[in-house]
């Protein structure tokens, strides 16, 4: 794991076997995920991917096996318990799923209402704060979803799923239907993020790309199982027809040395994602 020793479990998915109408999805699937790591899980259409997200979610229950999120077993845990432990994640939906009734300050602040979790007084600084997090200024906060930009209604989802100070930050296809800049800055945005919080994730992609900018470990799901789970540069050379096609004409950037390069590529701090020196509050309303 980058710049971590620390192999505590967060997740760990054991012997899970998952059905529908008899349909099976997943037969003895194996994950677990460590404290301060970035996993990414690859697969094909149908494999199982989203699925497996649910599961981890606690929104399914597998038909064998076990699902445990800090040490916590989804599934076989009273309602509170369970609620306990959700509120120490956040979750990116891939389309961001936003309410589109709701202003983009009263979308982040929502979690906060919700759960009645602080007083008052303290949502608006909060919100503030994790809208400049994810590099969105305060008059933005007056905006409805329909007047944002495809990589608006990222930060502004990505927001949302921080507001509770979560540890651990599931993204379902973070850059989908980003073009390639509006993608390429998210990607910094997450790596400034992992780093300043502390935060493990888990995300489900397509995108070569992602990967090969903050992913420490990758989980290719095939075959109704994990086939594979490790560093990039080992898992992009294994011989599965999907793992080839999956990384076809990306094999030569695949070095230990070309991503470290890569990566370095985009660590240039000039450009917006940061979180700004001044938060002007009154700015807001």
């Amino acid at each position: 794991m980058s710049g971590s020793s620390v192999t505590e479990a967060i997740i760990e998915v054991d012997n899970v076997t998952t059905a529908f109408d008899g349909h099976v999805i997943h037969r003895h699937l194996n994950l677990t995920v460590h404290r301060g790591e970035v996993m990414a899980l690859i697969g094909g259409s149908g494999s199982g991917k989203t699925t497996l997200l649910r599961l981890l979610l606690g929104l399914e229950v597998p038909q064998a096996g076990s699902v445990k999120i800090f040490g916590h077993p989804l599934g076989r845990c009273a309602a509170r318990d369970l609620e306990r432990v959700r509120y120490r994640w956040g979750v990116l939906f891939q389309n961001g799923a936003l309410f589109s009734a709701l202003s983009v300050f009263d979308n982040v602040a929502l979690p906060l209402r919700e759960l009645n979790s602080v007083p008052p007084d303290m949502v608006k600084p909060l919100v503030l704060l994790k809208l400049a997090q994810v590099g969105l200024k305060p008059d933005d906060a007056l905006k409805r979803p329909s007047e944002l930009s495809g990589g608006m209604v990222k930060r502004v989802s990505l927001a949302r799923a921080l507001i509770l100070d979560p540890q651990l930050l599931f993204l379902d296809e973070p850059t989908a239907g980003l073009d390639p800049d509006s993608a390429k800055q998210f990607v910094k945005l997450l790596r400034k993020l992992r780093q300043e919080l502390g935060l493990t994730v888990v995300m489900v992609t397509h995108d070569v790309d992602t990967l090969f900018a903050v992913v420490d470990r990758v989980a290719v799901l095939a075959e109704q199982r994990i086939l594979a789970c490790g560093p990039l540069t080992e898992v992009a050379r294994l011989p599965h027809p999907f793992v080839r096609n999956f990384f076809l004409g990306h094999l030569e950037r695949c070095a230990e040395e070309d991503v470290k390069r890569f990566r370095l590529s985009l660590d240039d701090t000039s450009e917006e994602g940061g979180v700004p020196a001044v938060l002007r509050e009154d700015s807001l309303i």
